[in-house]
């Protein structure tokens, strides 16, 4: 049994890639009270972390990325406790993948379920094992996921197969995940987390206000029409003038600095 005191996740930065893994294998990596907590702290210091410029979220061992809420810990909560904690701590869940400015990568090994697999829709991308196996099974057991699947997926997938998804509650495989545009790269699994590493630090190395603002962009055109995300891309364009690395950028570019 794994020691009680051993951490609920880690971190690891490296070429300007942090790589953050939920530490329960024990438990398929399921997101616990604590667990939810230390990342809700987590996540905003790796966001103001100037070694940093893209995040990886794994989960340890070979079996899962995340199976989702530790239904065992859910099912000792009195009711009061389930429902406070959903009005107070999941409305920040929900969005604290997703809110972190810089890049985030998901590196999927095994299962990626229920709270797991809205995680890493929380992501900007997703890499796959070969062996993956996703579902959204909430229904099955008389609710449904709430933490941000109903929205995001449609949006990711179309809304009939998210209603397919979610509704049935069924699992699917990293090829089908894949076609459907839920994951970019399958890979084999002993690849996973070296092709997300690599992936990472190709990014790593650009200018980082060009990554921040491209991802805000990228994030508006799923919540705006074409005009407001059009106006809203001049803004973002703009704010990345006021860093220099842009200079140097095209400096190096056009082979030495022009003279006025």
């Amino acid at each position: 049994m794994a020691s009680t005191s051993a951490p609920l996740h880690t971190v690891r930065v490296e070429d300007g890639v942090a790589l953050v893994t939920l530490n329960r294998p024990e438990v398929h990596n399921a997101l616990n009270h604590a667990l939810r907590h230390e990342l809700l702290d987590r996540l905003p210091e790796l966001d103001l972390d100037d070694r940093v410029r893209v995040l990886v979220l794994t989960g340890a061992g070979e079996r899962a990325f995340c199976t989702g809420a530790d239904l065992k810990e859910r099912s000792a909560r009195t009711t009061a406790e389930v429902l406070r904690e959903r009005h107070h701590l999941m409305a920040r869940w929900a969005t604290a993948v997703a809110s972190v400015s810089k890049p985030v990568i998901a590196a999927i090994r095994g299962y990626c379920m229920g709270g797991g697999l809205e995680l890493v829709l929380q992501c900007d991308l997703s890499i796959a094992s070969d062996t993956a196996i996703f579902a959204l099974p909430e229904v099955t057991h008389g609710f449904f996921p709430g933490g941000g699947a109903c929205q995001r997926l449609p949006r990711l997938v179309g809304y009939q197969r998210a209603r397919e998804l979610i509704l049935t509650g069924r699992r699917w495989n990293a090829e089908e995940a894949l076609a459907m545009g839920m994951v970019n790269r399958v890979v084999p699994a002993d690849r996973v987390l070296d092709e997300a590493m690599g992936v990472a630090r190709a990014m790593a190395v650009h200018p980082l206000v060009g990554l921040v603002q491209a991802k805000r962009a990228l994030n508006q055109a799923m919540e705006t029409g074409l005009a407001a995300g059009l106006r809203y891309d001049t803004e973002a364009w703009i704010a990345c003038m006021h860093s220099d690395e842009w200079k140097e950028k095209l400096r190096g570019f056009t082979g030495g600095e022009r003279k006025a």
